[in-house]
């Protein structure tokens, strides 16, 4: 089976994802949309498709799914559209800014029988499914403690923090999944702490650039997460599961796993410093467990619900902060 794809947006994640299906033998890249022409033009010449509106694409007979990458307050709108015609859909996260709107869309979804899939692409990466691959053998044994720390090399632009949803809504929410993924139980209670120390012009929109944020279940297992919108050394990416039995660790990666021994001491190459090349495997396992879902019929993980609890963990950790308390969920 061959399922027939229909980019929409053509901006940096959709070139990520065009990449990703054209690298897959069970896919193929039919149409691309973007609002901008000189956008779509070039990611078409590069990867031998057409050109079309999203109206086309909604009702084209040759697509049969579609990846969703265009800015956020519109991903709602195309979730319902593309689900009442029946297509199968990918959707970079979040699916929207507003809880409320989220549920409605599930809803959409739901009536539909539609088959949506949320990119959290983090829980394709080959050493973080390593990490849950080794607590669900029990190798750890009992889960107690999780460690997540997620840093930036840089702040975004001021254009892009204003759309964003805020630190918690755009950069946490990938790390409010991979604590869910591997907590083993939902948390129940949210303790966050902001401030703003790389960039005042962050805080003069209304955001932060440093947080730190502890999750707790309900038999008291706990996560913490460090996030930094500055890393001067490169892209930092780790995780830690700590147990009964012991602990599992997924390092940081660089694009060349070397290290060089002198009289100067011990060196290793710099970290990877952008998303695109520290995940570009987890991007390709993504899509390729996308049509793995559509091809056997299975339940797409991570599905929109997935989307939704990772929300409510952002919203709850911005009124954490906002109110200096712990949330209870």
């Amino acid at each position: 089976m061959t399922v027939r794809f229909g980019l929409l947006g053509a901006g940096r994640i959709g070139k990520v994802h065009a990449k990703a299906i054209a690298g897959n033998a069970q896919a193929r890249l039919v149409a691309v949309a973007d609002a901008f022409e000189q956008a779509a033009s070039s990611l078409a010449a590069d990867y031998g498709c057409e050109i079309r509106s999203i109206d086309e694409i909604e009702k084209a007979s040759d697509i049969d799914a579609v990846v969703i990458c265009t800015p956020t307050d519109t991903h709602a709108d195309l979730i319902e559209r593309f689900a009442r015609a029946g297509k199968a859909i990918f959707c970079e996260k979040p699916i929207d800014l507003d809880l409320s709107r989220v549920k409605a869309c599930l809803n959409v979804v739901s009536e539909t029988n539609a088959v949506l899939m949320v990119g959290f692409n983090r829980r394709f990466d080959p050493h973080f499914a390593a990490v849950r691959k080794a607590v669900d053998d029990g190798a750890v044994g009992d889960v107690e403690m999780v460690t997540i720390i997620s840093r930036d090399p840089g702040a975004p632009p001021a254009e892009y923090i204003t759309r964003s949803g805020g630190i918690f809504r755009d950069m946490t929410i990938h790390d409010f999944d991979m604590a869910r993924f591997l907590l083993g139980e939902e948390p129940v209670a949210v303790t966050a702490h902001a401030s703003v120390l790389v960039d005042r012009k962050i805080g003069e929109l209304g955001d932060y650039d440093s947080v730190s944020v502890i999750l707790s279940t309900a038999s008291g297992r706990q996560c913490l997460i460090s996030n930094s919108r500055r890393a001067t050394y490169g892209y930092d990416q780790r995780i830690e599961v700590h147990g009964s039995k012991g602990l599992v660790a997924a390092e940081n990666q660089r694009a060349v796993s070397i290290e060089i021994a002198n009289g100067q001491g011990y060196t290793r190459p710099p970290l990877h410093d952008f998303f695109m090349t520290r995940y570009t495997e987890a991007y390709a396992n993504e899509i390729a467990a996308f049509i793995e879902t559509i091809a056997k019929g299975t339940r797409a993980s991570p599905s929109g619900e997935d989307g939704l609890a990772a929300l409510a963990l952002a919203d709850a950790a911005l009124r954490s902060v906002k109110e200096g308390r712990t949330i209870t969920l």
